[in-house]
């Protein structure tokens, strides 16, 4: 049985990898972590810190936010444990730091443990490759609590088209007059609004047709069931940094 601690337990994110664990018949969430201790939580015992963790850990799952990296990091890399992050917003510096660890516990990291997101990029990376005079925006929609933009998977299918043409840019919004489109931005824009889940469009469009490549989740436990077999697959890992095309391509 693999034992899992929750960092950002109490948030609706960690509330669903915990549902996803019960689910889940060789992995068992044993303890949580969260600034915010809800320490009545009759699930299991949840502490405002990685040093009243008394539990023998096998791999973190990090739903919580940006801020916590730095102790998650060094919880995991003092103990040996790998972690899964699925926070998004990291800074450039943070990226680097991820990369450094990574030389020394696994670590894996998306801006999105959807199984079906990560299939998106696949099929962007070909259709860039097969429309390569199309115009190129992604708009993304999520819910009114969250605090960065743009998404971090919307970041993942903007990277995906660069991948394949590195010429392109991002261009972030518009307003104003800006002048005509080049050819080489990817537009990026984010909606906000209500309890929408997730939504993701990537727009390719021509003088004469437009395709659109969409996903849309429906319920958080799409997330926090990929986080789980996340989990599952970095605890065979010792080093290195990876992804769900990992997990989708692991033999």
């Amino acid at each position: 049985m693999i034992n899992l601690l929750i960092n950002g337990a109490n948030g609706r994110m960690g509330k669903k990898v915990l549902e996803a664990s019960l689910k889940c018949d060789n992995i068992k969430a044993c303890c949580g972590v969260d600034i915010a201790c809800d320490c009545s939580n009759p699930n299991y015992p949840i502490y405002d810190s990685f040093d009243k963790v008394t539990q023998k850990i096998d791999v973190i799952i990090d739903f919580s936010a940006p801020a916590t990296l730095d102790k998650v990091l060094e919880y995991c890399s003092k103990n040996n444990i790998p972690a899964v992050l699925c926070a998004t917003g990291y800074s450039e510096q943070q990226i680097a730091k991820i990369k450094e660890y990574s030389s020394r516990i696994a670590l894996f990291r998306s801006g999105n443990m959807s199984l079906g997101v990560n299939v998106l990029i696949d099929l962007v990376k070909k259709a860039t490759a097969g429309l390569e005079d199309f115009d190129v925006e992604i708009i993304e929609k999520h819910h009114n609590q969250k605090v960065d933009a743009p998404s971090g998977t919307a970041l993942m299918l903007a990277d995906a088209v660069k991948d394949v043409d590195d010429q392109k840019f991002y261009t972030y919004g518009r307003e104003g007059i800006v002048g005509k489109r080049d050819p080489n931005e990817i537009g990026i824009h984010a909606v906000r609004g209500g309890g929408i889940v997730g939504e993701h469009q990537v727009i390719f469009a021509s003088n004469f047709e437009t395709i659109t490549l969409t996903h849309q989740a429906t319920d958080r436990s799409v997330f926090a069931d990929g986080a789980i077999k996340a989990a599952l697959y970095i605890t065979t890992k010792k080093t290195g940094l990876y992804n769900m095309n990992d997990v989708i391509n692991q033999k």
